[in-house]
């Protein structure tokens, strides 16, 4: 399974892990995702999304429909 946020597209980033002596290595960056069942009460319906922490936050101010809304209209998710 990807490492991809499904509201946010938030993904894996690359860079450097660099020593005292200024060597750099390759390193990852890891998005903080979590598995997460939302319901939907428009829908009547409960679904699971795997989302970082910041978009779990804005659920939790916004609501999940809106923020559901707003991914679909920036093409995160095909609905």
């Amino acid at each position: 399974m990807a490492r991809v946020c499904d509201l946010t597209g938030k993904r894996v980033q690359v860079g450097n892990n660099v020593s005292h002596a200024n060597n750099k290595t390759k390193r990852k960056f890891y998005p903080n995702l979590q598995k997460k069942r939302f319901y939907i009460p428009e829908e009547d319906a409960w679904v699971t999304l795997k989302v970082s922490t910041s978009a779990l936050r804005t659920i939790n101010k916004n609501g999940i429909s809106a923020v559901l809304k707003k991914a679909v209209e920036q093409g995160f998710i095909m609905y």
